[in-house]
């Protein structure tokens, strides 16, 4: 059974995020467009060394504006989250970004205007200000963005890996209960030939031996290939001749030999094994099993006879079936029966 006491992978956020290139790319790109934008530089030429120095001002401060938000925002995800408090985690955001890029903006445009030297021009400053606070939300924005998605990422790569631990947990219990089920009948089986008819019960041993080889080899897997399957069923169906001699007769369709498709393993042995469980026979009204191929599934079908005393049942057999296909394939039996006829469709693997 899988270990299930597994440390679960570290949420996206929590693993490095490599965003060099962004900040480089960011941070040039917001020391060029803006100043130029707004007419910073007023009347100053590009040859002037006044307008160098003032680039290498707004590069440190787009520079410090970044990675002081980063630092910022970095920081309240540890302690703040959006789906426990959405509103507070917003507000504390905008207001960390807001208190630390407006009074860094104008203290630098201030000494700007004044080493430039240029005529002071407040509403500059102020422009310039609140377009750098809505460049640092819209930033952040999308800083929150590409963390929510990769913890989303996260988020159902972690639950796709519980479900998948929790599917072959069940599955493994499920085929657990295979071979105890299985035994068990065919061990009656053989009680009440040994006891009524000793040489059929030695036939019946040794075939069961060869039976019990395939229940064995394929206890540990999922799936088995359709032609394996029915392989099988052909062979257990020899076991119920030694039982029933003509009472029970298993009809495959020709279609079902070249299919490439896989099964649940003992799925057609179950539902043959049912059907006499379930319903009366006899040579002079044998039962007959027919197995056809239906689209993507196996279609079980035999006329319904109940027996007067039905045999008590382990409740292992449909039930632990649906499941076990359920599990390995999305879809669970169709069981369909108007009164004469029982048929059950069985899911088959598709390949890839």
């Amino acid at each position: 059974m899988p270990n299930l006491d597994v440390t679960p992978p570290k949420p996206a956020a929590a693993q490095p995020f490599d965003d060099r290139l962004l900040m480089c790319v960011g941070v040039v790109g917001f020391a060029c467009t803006i100043p130029a934008l707004t007419g910073l530089y007023g009347s100053i030429a590009i040859s002037e060394p006044r307008f160098w120095l003032g680039f290498l001002g707004h590069l440190g401060l787009a520079a410090a504006i970044w990675l002081g938000n980063r630092w910022l925002l970095f920081k309240q995800r540890e302690h703040f989250d959006w789906f426990a408090n959405p509103w507070r985690k917003l507000a504390m955001l905008v207001t960390a970004n807001v208190l630390y890029t407006a009074p860094l903006t104008f203290v630098w445009l201030w000494a700007w205007f004044h080493i430039a030297p240029l005529p002071l021009d407040t509403t500059k400053i102020l422009v310039v200000t609140l377009t750098n606070v809505i460049c640092v939300i819209f930033v952040t924005h999308a800083y929150e963005t590409v963390f929510l998605i990769r913890e989303r990422e996260s988020d159902l790569v972690r639950v796709e890996k519980l479900e998948r631990s929790r599917a072959e947990a069940e599955l493994a219990a499920l085929r657990a209960q295979i071979d105890p089920h299985f035994l068990f009948n065919s061990l009656n089986t053989l009680g009440h030939l040994i006891t009524h008819d000793p040489q059929r019960g030695r036939a019946f041993c040794d075939t069961l031996a060869e039976v019990y080889r395939y229940v064995l080899a394929s206890r540990d897997r999922d799936v088995v290939p359709l032609r394996d399957e029915l392989e099988f069923v052909r062979h257990y169906h020899r076991l119920l001749a030694l039982r029933f001699g003509h009472a029970i007769a298993v009809d495959i369709d020709d279609a079902l030999a070249p299919a490439r498709f896989a099964i649940a393993p003992l799925a057609l042995q179950t539902l043959v094994e049912n059907a006499v469980k379930h319903n009366q026979l006899g040579d002079d009204s044998p039962l007959s099993v027919a197995l056809t191929l239906d689209g993507d599934a196996v279609c079980v079908a035999n006329r319904m006879a109940p027996r007067s005393s039905a045999r008590p049942s382990s409740r292992l057999g449909l039930s632990n079936l649906d499941e076990r296909c359920r599990l390995l394939t999305g879809r669970s039996l169709a069981v369909s029966s108007d009164g004469h006829r029982f048929e059950v469709r069985v899911p088959l693997v598709v390949p890839a």
